[in-house]
């Protein structure tokens, strides 16, 4: 089996999955799929981060939660 990486526009990204798991061809994994719907909802809040929707972390908050 090949693999291949594809870089998706992100409002696209549900959709093309959605449409290859129809694909018998078509292998994805399930930590896959998981990993990236995660992967999805982090860059959303970078994105909204960066719009000013939601407020940043500092490094030191993000450390003290680790």
């Amino acid at each position: 089996m090949k693999q291949l990486t594809l870089y998706i526009n992100e409002s696209k990204f549900q959709a093309f999955l959605e449409f290859i798991k129809t694909l018998d061809y078509v292998e994805v994994p399930e930590a896959d799929k998981k990993s990236l719907t995660e992967l999805q909802n982090s860059l959303n809040q970078v994105k909204m981060m960066q719009e000013g929707k939601i407020e940043k972390q500092s490094a030191n908050e993000f450390l003290n939660e680790l």
